[in-house]
C-alpha cells in the first residue's frame, strides 16, 4: 500500500494528538504591530510604485520582509509551538482587492508558506521535535450569509463561486510552498468557511495535488459575544454540523473571546464532535484603547485549567498572544492528557443545521417538513414570487416555521420563473429572518442546477430533494458526489431507469439499489440518506392503484428493517389528488395515512400538518371510509368516500364551520378552543370564567382548572400520535392569549393581597442561611428535592430551588449570584452521579469554597466518598434523606461546631474509602468466560412455552384509574414521608398502630386518598401504557429480538437486548448459578422458539397539578401530587404484568393472587428495568423505545441521562419461564467490560461511563 504524503502527515500529527497536548503560534498581527513598521516596509523594492498605499497589509511582508516573517515563525516555535501559521489570513484575491493586489495572491501565499516551513524545519533540526506550517485560510472581507445593504436584504457583494475561485487560488499556493495543514480559521459566517472546504476538495481532486489527498483540515470558527453565536447567527452546534462533512482532523475556536469567555462554547464543540478540538483564545477582551491586557500566566492559567479538564487537544494564541505566552501556554498543559474525543456521539442520527441544530434520532417525533414554500404546491406562494412580493412570501415561510415546521422545503420550478436565480434570492431572504432561518432547509427541484444553486448560499447543513437512478447509475453518483461535497443530506426517489416503483418490491429494490451505490461507492453517511420510496394517488378508480398507499407503508417497514440508519420521507398531498377540491376529505385522508405510516417507520413528510384533523376527532363514518379507501378493504371504497363528500359538503369542498358548539358551557367552549386551535373567542371565554367569581375566586383558577385541562387533553392526543406539532403549537398560542389577558389581573390580585396581609417587610427577615438546590442536567426526578427544599424552609432558611435538569453552570452561577452558603446536588438515575462529578470538578476549577450536598435515590455514602469528595477540596457530604438536612447544614454553618463536624465527616469518609478499596482488594472475581461456563442451565426441551396472544405492540390509553387503586404498594407512599414504623408495625396498614408515627402516618394516608378521590373525579391524572411481546432467543448473554414468529427464527433480529452476568465470586461451596438475563430465554441453538415481552406505563398530568399547587406555594400538595404520581405508576406496572400473565401471554391463566402477594412477588415471571439491578445500564432503554414506540406512542420521552418524563414512569421487561428470578448483577470486571462495548459496538470507556457504579476497578 502507498501511502500519500498528505495521509503520512495526518498519520503524524494524529499519534503526536493521542499522546500529548500540541500547541499552535500566537497573533502574528501582534508580533508584526510591534515592529512599527512604515509604508516603505511594506512596499519593498517590488512594489515602490504601486498606486495604492500598502500599510497595513501584513500578508505582503512575506514578499517584502521575508526575514522579519522568518524571525517571528522562528520565535514561536522556540517559545514551543508544534505549529505555526502561514502569514496569509488575507491571502485572497477578494481581500488583496482593497490593495490591488489580486495578481499577487499566489506568489504571496507560496512565500508565505516558504518561509513558515523553512522556519519549521530549521526548529525541527535543531531540537529533534517535528514542527509543522497550517496554512491559514481566512474568511476574506464578504459574506456570503448577510447583506452588506439593509435596504436590501436579499442582496449579497459575493457568490460562492467566486470565493471558491478565491480560496482555490490561495489553497494551491499555500500547498505548492509546503504547508502541512490546511487551516480554515476565524469563521464568522459559516457559508464562507463551506466555499473554502469545498475549493480545498476540488484543488486536492487536481491530478498535480491528488499526493496530497487526506492533508490534515482544521476549521476554526469565531464566536462573537457570550450569545454563543457566530457573526451569521449559528451556534455552535449548528457550526459543527454545517463543516464536519469534510471530515476535519481537529475543529474548535479562536479570536474574539479570551479564554474565560470561550470555555463554554468550547465544552459545547468537544461534547458535539468526535474532532479533535482545537482552542486559540486571544489574550482577553480588548481594553478601551483595543489592546489587549492578559498576561502570559493569566491566559497560560486558563488553558491549564481546559486541559485539566479534558476539554482540548490543541491551544494557542490569537490576538494580543506573544512568544511569551506561548511559552507559558506550553508550559502549563505539558503536564496534563489530551482529550479523548468521544466515539461517535451522534449515533444512529441524521444532523441538519440552520443557525440551529437539528438533532433527528430513533426518538424522534415525526418531523414536519413545512410544504407551503413550494410554487407548484401553493397557488399564494407562487403568484407572490412571480409577482415579486419577496418580502409577502417570506412571511410564508415565517409562518410554516411558527406553525411547527422543522424544516422548510424551499421549490422554485415554475416555467415562468428563472429558478436558478429565485431560489438563491429567496433563500438569501430567509437569512436575513433568524426566526425562519434557524430551521434547516430542503432545497426541492428537478432541475439540478437549481438545487447547486440553492445549495452554494446556506450556511447551513440542508437536504437536497432529490435524486433517483431515472437517468441511470452514473448520473445518480454525479449528482450524489456533488452533493456530498457541499455537506448535504440527501432525498432519493423509489425511481430507476425503468420508471417509478409501484409495487412495495420495487421500491425496496430500487432504495437498496441507491443505498448500496451511495454507501458503499461514494461513502455516503447512511444517516444523511432519507428515501421516498413514492407516496401515489390512490381512488383513482384504476383497480391498479388501490393498493399504493398499502406499498408505500409495506416498503417503509421493510427498508427501515433492511438499511440501517436511513430515512423515509414523502410528499403528502399526492396520496389525494384524486379529490382535489375537497379539501375535508383529502385532509382526513391524510391524517389516517400518516397515522398508520408513521407506525410502519416514516420519518419525516413534506405537510401541511397544521392544516390536518386530530385523528380521533374525524367522525367515525369518514374515518372509516379513508381506512377502507388506504386499506383497499373494498372495492367501492372509492365511490362511497365521495358519496359522503357530496352528502356533507355540498359537492367535497371545505365544510363549513359549524358554530353549534358557542353554545356549550364556557369550560367545554374553552377546552375546545384549545384543542383546535382556535383563538378567535379565547379572550371573551376566558373573561367569562374570570368574572365568575364564585366559581373562580381568582383568575389563576381559570388557568388551573379549564385551561389546563384543555392543555392536557392536547398533551394526551400528541403523545398518542394522534395530533402534530404544528396543532399542538396552534394549542400553545392559544392558551397564552388567555394567559395573557389573565396576567394583569392575577398581578392586581396579588398586589391587593399582599397589601391586606402586610407582608411587605418579607425581605427584611433573617434567614438562617442560603441553600441552592437543583436536580442535576439529565434528571428529571425531583420529589426528594422538594421535600428537602420543605423542610429547610420550615427550619428558616432561604431556598433557591432551580427545578429538574439543571446545567451544572447556571447551578454555579446562581450561587455565587445569591452568594449562597450550600449546594445541593439531586439525582435518582446513575448517570445523574457522573453529572455530580462533573459539577463538584467544576466547583474546583473555579475556586468555590462552599460545601456540596449529595442526594437522591442513586446516590451513596460510599459513593460520595470514593467519587465525589476527592474532585472538590471543600465539604463534600452525602445527605441520606430530608430530615437530615437541617443538622448537616446547621453543623456546617454553625461556627462553634463546624470544624469538629467536619474533622469527623473527613475521617468518616476516610474509613470509607479505605474499606472500599480494601474491599476490592479482597473480593475475587470469576473471568467472564468461567462465569458464563456456570450459568444458570434450564432443560428447555421439557420446559413449557405459552406463546403470546399477539405479536408487536398494544398501547393503553387513559387506563382506569380506580382499577389501579387495589394495586398500589403503600409502603413506598410512607417512606417518600420518612414515616417508618418500628416492628411490629413497619407495613401497611400495620403502621397506623405504630406508636411514634400511627397518627400521623393516617393523616397523611387520609390527605392521600382525599386527593386520589379528587383525581380520579376530576380526571386529573391519565395513564398511559405500551405492552409489547415478540419472537426471542438468547445468543450468550445477549437476547435476539424478531420482527416475525417464523420458523426457522430470522438470521437478522429486530433488536438485541444486551445482557451482563455476575462474576463475584459465590461461596466455594455455593451452587447457585452465575445469573444473566439471557440465561431465562430459550438459546437460539435449542431450537425453541421463546418469547419476551415489553412495557412502558406512565401516569401523566402530575407535573400540571404541582406546578398548581406551587404557584399557590402549596409545597405539600405538590409533594402528594408526586407521590400519588409514582404509586399509580407502579400499580399500573403491577396490574399490567396482571393482565399480561393471565390474558394477554397467559402462561399462568388460572392465577389468583390478592395484592399483598403481588407486591411479595409471588407470581411467575419477572419484570425487570434496565438501570436496575439485574440490568444496570440504562441505554437499553433506548432500544426498548426504538422498539415499542413508545414516544410516538403514549409520549413517555427519555432525557440526555435516559431518564424517563414524566418522572411517574416505569418500564421493563417481561420474562415468562417458571425459572426467572429478581438478581442483582453486581461488581463486574474489566473483562466483561470490554466484551460488553464489543458487542455493542460502543467504546469501553463509553460503557465505563453508564456502568461506572458496578465497576470493580477504578
Amino acid at each position: 500500500v502507498v501511502v500519500s504524503p498528505g495521509h503520512t502527515t495526518a498519520i503524524e500529527i494524529e499519534a503526536t494528538l493521542k499522546q500529548r497536548i500540541m500547541v499552535f503560534d500566537g497573533g502574528m498581527g501582534t508580533m508584526i504591530q510591534n515592529l512599527r513598521l512604515e509604508e516603505q516596509d511594506f512596499r519593498g523594492s517590488q512594489f515602490i510604485d504601486h498606486p495604492k498605499s500598502l500599510k497595513g497589509n501584513n500578508d505582503l511582508l512575506s514578499i517584502t520582509k521575508p526575514d522579519s516573517i522568518y524571525e517571528i515563525h522562528k520565535a514561536y516555535l522556540e517559545a514551543g509551538a508544534d505549529f505555526i501559521e502561514t502569514n496569509t489570513f488575507s491571502g485572497t484575491s477578494i481581500a488583496q482587492a482593497d490593495y490591488a493586489l489580486e495578481a499577487f495572491v499566489y506568489q504571496l501565499n507560496f512565500e508565505s508558506a516558504r518561509i513558515a516551513k523553512k522556519a519549521a524545519v530549521d526548529v525541527t533540526n535543531a531540537t529533534g521535535v517535528k514542527r509543522y506550517v497550517a496554512g491559514s485560510i481566512g474568511p476574506t472581507n464578504k459574506t456570503l450569509s448577510v447583506s452588506p445593504s439593509v435596504e436590501r436584504p436579499e442582496y449579497r457583494n459575493i457568490t460562492f463561486d467566486e470565493l471558491v475561485v478565491a480560496y482555490s487560488e490561495q489553497t494551491r499556493g499555500l500547498l505548492d510552498g509546503g504547508s502541512d495543514v490546511l487551516l480554515v480559521e476565524t469563521i464568522f459566517d459559516t457559508a464562507n468557511a463551506k466555499a473554502a472546504l469545498f475549493a480545498i476538495q476540488e484543488v486536492l481532486d487536481e491530478e498535480k495535488y491528488s499526493p496530497l489527498r487526506g492533508i490534515p483540515i482544521f476549521v476554526s470558527g469565531t464566536i462573537v459575544d457570550k450569545s454563543g453565536r457566530t457573526l451569521s447567527g449559528q451556534t455552535g452546534e449548528a457550526f459543527v454540523i454545517s463543516v464536519s462533512h469534510a471530515k476535519p482532523m481537529c475543529l474548535g475556536l479562536n479570536c474574539a473571546l479570551g479564554a474565560v469567555e470561550m470555555r463554554p462554547f468550547i465544552e459545547v464543540i468537544g461534547n458535539f464532535t468526535d474532532a479533535y478540538v482545537i482552542c486559540y483564545p486571544n489574550a482577553g477582551l480588548p481594553n478601551t484603547f483595543g489592546g489587549y491586557d492578559e498576561t502570559p500566566a493569566t491566559t497560560a492559567k486558563y488553558l491549564a485549567e481546559f486541559a485539566a479538564s479534558g476539554l482540548v487537544n490543541i491551544v494557542g494564541g490569537c490576538c494580543g498572544t506573544t512568544p511569551e505566552h506561548i511559552k507559558a501556554i506550553a508550559d502549563a498543559v505539558r503536564p496534563h492528557k489530551p482529550r479523548t474525543p468521544p466515539n461517535n456521539p451522534h449515533k444512529g442520527c441524521l444532523l441538519l443545521s440552520g443557525l440551529e441544530p437539528a438533532v433527528i434520532s430513533s426518538i424522534t417525533n415525526f418531523v414536519n417538513i413545512g410544504e407551503r414554500c413550494n410554487v407548484a404546491g401553493s397557488r399564494r406562494f407562487a403568484r407572490l414570487v412571480q409577482n415579486g412580493k419577496y418580502e409577502a412570501a417570506l412571511d410564508v415561510a415565517r409562518s410554516q416555521v411558527e406553525m411547527g415546521a422543522q424544516i422548510l422545503d424551499i421549490n422554485m420550478d415554475e416555467g415562468m420563473l428563472d429558478g436558478k436565480s429565485v431560489m438563491p434570492k429567496f433563500i438569501n431572504l430567509i437569512g436575513s429572518e433568524p426566526d425562519v432561518s434557524k430551521v434547516p432547509l430542503c432545497v426541492d427541484s428537478s432541475n439540478f442546477d437549481i438545487v447547486v444553486a440553492g445549495l452554494k448560499c446556506t450556511q447551513g447543513k440542508c437536504i437536497v430533494n432529490s435524486i433517483s437512478l431515472k437517468e441511470g447509475e452514473e448520473d445518480f453518483i454525479n449528482k450524489a458526489k456533488l452533493i456530498k461535497r457541499f455537506g448535504a443530506a440527501v432525498v432519493v426517489m423509489a425511481f430507476d431507469e425503468d420508471g417509478q416503483a409501484t409495487s412495495s418490491e420495487d421500491k425496496v429494490r430500487i432504495c437498496t439499489r441507491s443505498f448500496r451505490v451511495l454507501v458503499d461507492q461514494i461513502g455516503f453517511e447512511p444517516n444523511d440518506i432519507i428515501f421516498d420510496p413514492n407516496i401515489l394517488t390512490i381512488g383513482t378508480g384504476m383497480e391498479e392503484h388501490n393498493e399504493y398507499a398499502i406499498n408505500f407503508i409495506a416498503a417503509t417497514r421493510i427498508i427501515k428493517k433492511n438499511l440501517p440508519g436511513c430515512r423515509i420521507s414523502g410528499g403528502l398531498s399526492n396520496l389525494s389528488f384524486s379529490f382535489r377540491g375537497m379539501e375535508r376529505i383529502r385532509e382526513a385522508m391524510h391524517s389516517v395515512f400518516l397515522y398508520h405510516a408513521i407506525s410502519a417507520g416514516m420519518d419525516m413528510g413534506i405537510v401541511n400538518a397544521g392544516n390536518l384533523p386530530v385523528y380521533d376527532d374525524i367522525p367515525k363514518d369518514l374515518l372509516k371510509y379513508c381506512e377502507d379507501l388506504i386499506w383497499n378493504k373494498n372495492a367501492e371504497a372509492t365511490e362511497t368516500l365521495l358519496k359522503y363528500a357530496q352528502e356533507h359538503s355540498g359537492g367535497g369542498n371545505k365544510a363549513v364551520e359549524s358554530e353549534e358548539w358557542r353554545s356549550w358551557e364556557v369550560e367545554d367552549r374553552l377546552q375546545h378552543s384549545l384543542v383546535k386551535g382556535i383563538d378567535k373567542y379565547v379572550i371573551e371565554d376566558t373573561k367569562e370564567c374570570q368574572e365568575n367569581t364564585e366559581k373562580y375566586p381568582r383568575a389563576l383558577n381559570v388557568i388551573e382548572r379549564p385551561l389546563m385541562k384543555g392543555m392536557s387533553i392536547v398533551g394526551d392526543l400528541f403523545g398518542a400520535g394522534k395530533m402534530f406539532l404544528p396543532q399542538v403549537i396552534k394549542s400553545a398560542r392559544v392558551m397564552k392569549k388567555a394567559v395573557g389577558y389573565l396576567i394583569p389581573i392575577m398581578e392586581e390580585e396579588k398586589r391587593a393581597r399582599l397589601k391586606e396581609m402586610e407582608i411587605n417587610g418579607m425581605e427584611c427577615n433573617r434567614f438562617a442561611g442560603t441553600v441552592v438546590i437543583a436536580t442535576v442536567k439529565g434528571d428529571v426526578h425531583d420529589i426528594g428535592k422538594n421535600i428537602v427544599a420543605v423542610v429547610l424552609g420550615c427550619n428558616n432558611y432561604r431556598v433557591i430551588d432551580l427545578g429538574v435538569m439543571t446545567p451544572c453552570e447556571k447551578i454555579l452561577q446562581t450561587a455565587v449570584e445569591n452568594n449562597a452558603d450550600i449546594i445541593g446536588l439531586s439525582g435518582l438515575i446513575t448517570p445523574s452521579l457522573s453529572e455530580m462529578i462533573h459539577v463538584a470538578k467544576e466547583m474546583e476549577r473555579l475556586g468555590m469554597v462552599i460545601p456540596l450536598l449529595i442526594g437522591g435515590a442513586t446516590t451513596s455514602r460510599t459513593h460520595t466518598a470514593v467519587k465525589i469528595s476527592p474532585r472538590y477540596s471543600q465539604p463534600t457530604i452525602h445527605v441520606l434523606d430530608a430530615s437530615k438536612s437541617v443538622v448537616v447544614i446547621s453543623s456546617l454553618l454553625n461556627e462553634d461546631v463546624r470544624m469538629e463536624y467536619l474533622e469527623d465527616i473527613r475521617e468518616e469518609y476516610e474509613d470509607v474509602r479505605t474499606d472500599h478499596y480494601d474491599s476490592l482488594l479482597e473480593r475475587k472475581f470469576l473471568t467472564i468466560a468461567d462465569a458464563r461456563s456456570k450459568k444458570l442451565s434450564i432443560d428447555w426441551t421439557s420446559s413449557p412455552i405459552t406463546e403470546p396472544k399477539f405479536i408487536g405492540n398494544k398501547v393503553f390509553h387513559d387506563f382506569n384509574i380506580e382499577k389501579l387503586v387495589p394495586y398500589i404498594d403503600w409502603k413506598p407512599f410512607f417512606d417518600v414521608w420518612q414515616l417508618r414504623g418500628k416492628y411490629p408495625n413497619r407495613g401497611y396498614p400495620k403502621i397506623f398502630k405504630d406508636k411514634t408515627v400511627g397518627e400521623e402516618a393516617l393523616r397523611v394516608f387520609n390527605d392521600a386518598q382525599n386527593m386520589l378521590q379528587k383525581i380520579v373525579d376530576d380526571g386529573l391524572y391519565t395513564m398511559e401504557g405500551v405492552v409489547s411481546f415478540y419472537p426471542a432467543n438468547s445468543v450468550g448473554d445477549d437476547i435476539h429480538v424478531y420482527a416475525e414468529d417464523v420458523t426457522p427464527r430470522p438470521t437478522t433480529p429486530l433488536a438485541v437486548f444486551y445482557g451482563l452476568r455476575q462474576q463475584a465470586e459465590k461461596e466455594w461451596e455455593s451452587i447457585e448459578p452465575y445469573y444473566c438475563l439471557s440465561d431465562f430465554i430459550a438459546p437460539r441453538v435449542s431450537g425453541v422458539h421463546d418469547y419476551i415481552g415489553l412495557f412502558a406505563v406512565s401516569c401523566c398530568g402530575a407535573q400540571q397539578l404541582c406546578a398548581q399547587f406551587e404557584r399557590n406555594l402549596d409545597d405539600y400538595s405538590s409533594i402528594m401530587a408526586k407521590a400519588l404520581a409514582d404509586r399509580l405508576a407502579e400499580a399500573f406496572a403491577e396490574a399490567m404484568h396482571e393482565i399480561v400473565r393471565t390474558t394477554l401471554w397467559p402462561y399462568s391463566s388460572s392465577e389468583s393472587l390478592e395484592a399483598g402477594d403481588l407486591h411479595k412477588i409471588k407470581y411467575q415471571g419477572i419484570r425487570p428495568a434496565p438501570g436496575y439491578p439485574s440490568q444496570p445500564d440504562h441505554t437499553e432503554k433506548l432500544t426498548m423505545w426504538e422498539v415499542m414506540g413508545v414516544s410516538e406512542s403514549i409520549g413517555t420521552k427519555l432525557t440526555e441521562s435516559l431518564a424517563m418524563d414524566p418522572p411517574a414512569s416505569v418500564s421493563g421487561l417481561y420474562f415468562a419461564n417458571e425459572n426467572a428470578k429478581y438478581f442483582a448483577v453486581g461488581k463486574i470486571d474489566e473483562d466483561q467490560v470490554s466484551d460488553y462495548a464489543a458487542r455493542k459496538g460502543c467504546s469501553k470507556s463509553e460503557i465505563e461511563e453508564w456502568l461506572s457504579p458496578i465497576l470493580c476497578y477504578d
